[in-house]
């Protein structure tokens, strides 16, 4: 999409200018908050990892497993000073259902847990197999997709399509990544939308709409980073009953329009 015919790119570069004082201004208050957020995060998660060790070592509790994370997720949208507020524009349907969203934000995930009470499985990257102690929720229960081998991410669908005749739901990231430029969004790719349409599961779109501004990249201490009030809008479902591989095309276009609506709407 190109940046002179949406309102979304004129905000971004007329904002280049500002953004680059306003991130020396308040640099310090930043990096005293990403160190809290992250002193809260990797503090509660050492005194829940027992109970999520002996959880995860059976299928049959990771239902005791996915609970025990939404307490997680309230400790820490209330511990990180980023209580959510969500407009349902429908309610959830019956599960199993597909869950997907812009990814703008690590807060995401974490508000997911927040939003969805239905049991739920993530799909995330193969790198967080390789975060301490946050490693063990993708080694049985929740799906890690290796992008980078055919064989590997077919079997990572492979598990999410027998996770869904389970009735399990699955949240899904249709960008693959956090984009460089958010809060535009990355063309989706197909995973979500062929699983969706194989099991004849309705897809729910979710557009969180500030999580850019509150929380950049963890990694870099003078990003963007301060509490604020986490606001997601989900979307009516899009159902995928009669449909098949001949209208995934469509069904990708309109959940990227769905999502992307309130962004460019806030920034018209």
């Amino acid at each position: 999409m190109d940046d002179r015919t949406t309102g979304l790119g004129r905000r971004v570069r007329q904002d280049d200018g500002r953004s680059i004082l306003l991130m020396w201004l308040f640099a310090p208050l930043r990096f005293a908050y990403k160190l809290w957020f992250a002193l809260i995060f990797w503090v509660s998660l050492a005194f829940l990892y027992p109970l999520f060790k002996l959880w995860l070592r059976h299928p049959r509790h990771f239902r005791k497993a996915f609970r025990l994370k939404r307490v997680w997720g309230q400790v820490l949208q209330w511990g990180g000073l980023f209580p959510q507020r969500v407009r349902f524009r429908a309610p959830l349907p019956a599960p199993p259902y597909i869950v997907i969203s812009n990814h703008s934000s690590y807060i995401d995930i974490v508000q997911m847990f927040n939003l969805v009470p239905d049991y739920f499985l993530m799909m995330g990257k193969y790198e967080l197999k390789r975060w301490p102690l946050f490693r063990m929720f993708f080694k049985d229960m929740d799906i890690a997709v290796d992008r980078t081998s055919r064989v590997g991410s077919a079997k990572a669908f492979r598990r999410a399509a027998a996770a869904l005749d389970a009735g399990a739901s699955i949240i899904m990231f249709p960008e693959g990544t956090i984009p460089y430029d958010v809060p535009r969004m990355k063309p989706f790719k197909d995973g979500a939308f062929r699983l969706a349409i194989e099991k004849q599961v309705p897809i729910v779109p979710v557009t969180f709409t500030n999580h850019w501004r509150l929380f950049g990249d963890p990694e870099d201490l003078l990003s963007r980073g301060h509490p604020g009030i986490s606001r997601a809008i989900v979307h009516p479902p899009l159902p995928t009953a009669g449909l098949s591989e001949s209208d995934l095309v469509d069904l990708r276009r309109r959940a990227f329009e769905v999502i992307q609506g309130p962004l460019l709407a806030d920034e018209a």
